[in-house]
C-alpha cells in the first residue's frame, strides 16, 4: 500500500477502539498488504487469536512508521525505544540488551509488519521469552523484507523452539539467517528444529551455539544434514555433543551437499570425534570452513584429519586452536597439504603450538607449492627467529615506496594483482598474488600483517578505500 495515498480514517470513536483493544486477550497485529514486488502466498491461519491484531487498521495506515510504533507502545503499555524510532528506516537495527521483554518485542513486531527497509534485526538478550518470539514469528509471516534476525540469549526454551520450528516448517519467510545462541535448548528442541529444517531450504545460516545439545541432538542434527539442501553455515559451538553426538552428526554430514561452514568448537569429542570428522573430510567436497578448537584432539586424532586432507579439495579454513597438539602433529598436518596438489587450504590455526625453526623451513617448502596458505602458530623456539620477527619492514611502506618510484598509486598496485581489475579479492587469492608478484619483496608474515591492515572481512580483502596518491 502506498504511504503517499493514505486511506480515509474510520469514523468510529477512537477511545472506544483503544479500550476494546486493551481489554482483548488476543495478540496485537497490524495487518499489512504484501509488497507488490514480492509475490508470496500467505499461509492460512487457524485462528485469529495468534495474530498481532489492531482493530482499527485503516486508522494506523494514515500515520507513518513512527506514529504506528508509538501507538503500539501505548497499546501494550511499554516505553518507546528512542533508538528504534531514530533508526527504523535503516537497513540494520541493533536492539541488543535493551530490556524489551515480551511486550516491548510485540510493539517492535507491530511496527515492522509493514516495514520495507529493515533487513537485519538484532534482539539478543532482551528476555523476550516465548511470548515475544510468537509476536516476531507472526510479523515474519507478513514482512517480506527482513532477512537476518538475532534472538540469542532470550531464554526461549522448549516452547520457543516449538514456535520457531512451526514457523520454519512453513518455509515462506524471506529470513535466511537466524541466531539462536544461548536459549536453553535441549534434546527435545533439537528434534523440533531438525524436523523443520529437513524441509526448509530458505535458512542459509543458523547459530545454535551455547545451548545444551547432547548425544541425541547430534543424531537429530545428522539426520537433518543428510537431507537438508539449503543450510550453508551451522554453529554448534559450546554444546555438549561429545563423542557419540559428533559421530552421529558426521553420519549425516558425509552426504550433505550444501553446508560450507561448520563450527564444532568446545564440544569435547576428542580423538574419536576427530576420526569421524576425518572420514567426513575424505568424502565431503562442500565444506570450506571447519572450527574444531578446544576439543581435546591430540596428535592421534590429528593424524586421522591429516590423512583426509591429503585427498580433500574443498576445505580452506581449519581451526585447531587450544587442542593438545605437539609440533610433531603440526608437521604431519602441513605435510598433508604438501602431498595434495589440489588442496585449497588457506588458513590453519594452531596458535597454541610452539614450533621449531625446522618446522618453519618445512612450512616454507609447503607454502612454495601452496602460496595461498597461512599457518598461525604460537612462536618459534629460537631467539634468532624471534629477533627476525621484529625487524620486518612495514609492508605498506614497501608498497608505497614502490608506487612512488613508479609514479602510480597504491590502489593501482593492488588492482594490478587482480586479473579482473576489481578492488576486492578473496583472502587466499590475494595472499597468493602478493607472494607470487615480483615487484615488492614481501614474505608471508608481512602479507598476513597487510591483510589485517586492509581490514579483511567475510573472507575478502577490500582495498577500495585507498586514496589515489600519484607522484
Amino acid at each position: 500500500m502506498d504511504n503517499d495515498e493514505p486511506l480515509e480514517p474510520e469514523t468510529k470513536d477512537e477511545s472506544d477502539s483503544v479500550s476494546a483493544l486493551q481489554s482483548s486477550n488476543e495478540t496485537l497485529y497490524c495487518e499489512a498488504e504484501a509488497p507488490v514486488a514480492v509475490e508470496k502466498e500467505k499461509p492460512a491461519r487457524e485462528s485469529s487469536e495468534t495474530d498481532l491484531e489492531i482493530e482499527d487498521t485503516e486508522k494506523f495506515f494514515t500515520t507513518g512508521q513512527k506514529e504506528l510504533y508509538l501507538e503500539a507502545c501505548k497499546l501494550v503499555g511499554v516505553v518507546p525505544v528512542s533508538y528504534f524510532i531514530r533508526n527504523m528506516e535503516e537497513s540494520y537495527i541493533n536492539l541488543n540488551h535493551h530490556g524489551l521483554g515480551p511486550n516491548g518485542t510485540k510493539a517492535i513486531a507491530i511496527a515492522l509488519v509493514s516495514n520495507t527497509t529493515v533487513l537485519t534485526l538484532e534482539l539478543a538478550d532482551n528476555c523476550i521469552t516465548e511470548e515475544g518470539i510468537l509476536s516476531l514469528v507472526e510479523m515474519l509471516q507478513e514482512n517480506y523484507y527482513l532477512q537476518e534476525m538475532n534472538v540469542s540469549d532470550n531464554d526461549l526454551g522448549l516452547e520457543g523452539a516449538r514456535i520457531l520450528s512451526e514457523f520454519l516448517q512453513n518455509n515462506t519467510s524471506s529470513l535466511f539467517s537466524l541466531q539462536l545462541s544461548g536459549n536453553n535448548f535441549k534434546e527435545e528442541s533439537a528434534e523440533l528444529f531438525c524436523q523443520a529444517l529437513s524441509n526448509n531450504y530458505r535458512i542459509k545460516s543458523l547459530d545454535l551455539s551455547h545451548n545444551k545439545f547432547c548425544d541425541k541432538a547430534g543424531e537429530y542434527l545428522g539426520q537433518m544434514l543428510a537431507i537438508n539442501v539449503g543450510l550453508q553455515s551451522l554453529d554448534l559451538s559450546w554444546n555438549h555433543l561429545y563423542i557419540r553426538g559428533v559421530v552421529a552428526l558426521c553420519n549425516g554430514l558425509r552426504s550433505n551437499v550444501s553446508l560450507k561452514k561448520l563450527d564444532l568448537s568446545m564440544n569435547s569429542f576428542g580423538n574419536e570425534g576427530a576420526a569421524a570428522l576425518g572420514e567426513v573430510l575424505r568424502l565431503n567436497s562442500y565444506l570450506t570452513y571447519l572450527d574444531l578448537s578446544s576439543n581435546n584432539i591430540t596428535n592421534d586424532g590429528l593424524s586421522k584429519i591429516s590423512r583426509a586432507l591429503e585427498l580433500n579439495e574443498s576445505l580452506k579454513v581449519l581451526k585447531l586452536f587450544l587442542n593438545p597438539i605437539s609440533m610433531d602433529g603440526a608437521v604431519l598436518l602441513i605435510l598433508s597439504i604438501k602431498r595434495n596438489p589440489k588442496s585449497r587450504m588457506e588458513d590453519i590455526d594452531i596458535s597454541n603450538v610452539l614450533v621449531s625453526e625446522q618446522f618453519v623451513k618445512i612450512l616454507d617448502g609447503v607454502c612454495a607449492i601452496h602460496p595461498q596458505l597461512d599457518v598461525i602458530y604460537k612462536s618459534v623456539q629460537a631467539p634468532s627467529a624471534k629477533k627476525t620477527l621484529f625487524t620486518w619492514t612495514n609492508p605498506v611502506k614497501l608498497i608505497q615506496s614502490y608506487a612512488d618510484q613508479n609514479k602510480i598509486s597504491v590502489l593501482d598496485f593492488f588492482r594490478s594483482l587482480n586479473p579482473s581489475g576489481e578492488m576486492m579479492m578473496p583472502v587466499g587469492e590475494f595472499r597468493k598474488a602478493m607472494i607470487q608478484q615480483n615487484k615488492v619483496p614481501i614474505n608471508r608474515y608481512q602479507v598476513r600483517e597487510l591483510i589485517k591492515k586492509l581490514g579483511e572481512k567475510t573472507g575478502m580483502v577490500d582495498f577500495s578505500f585507498l586514496k589515489m596518491t600519484r607522484s
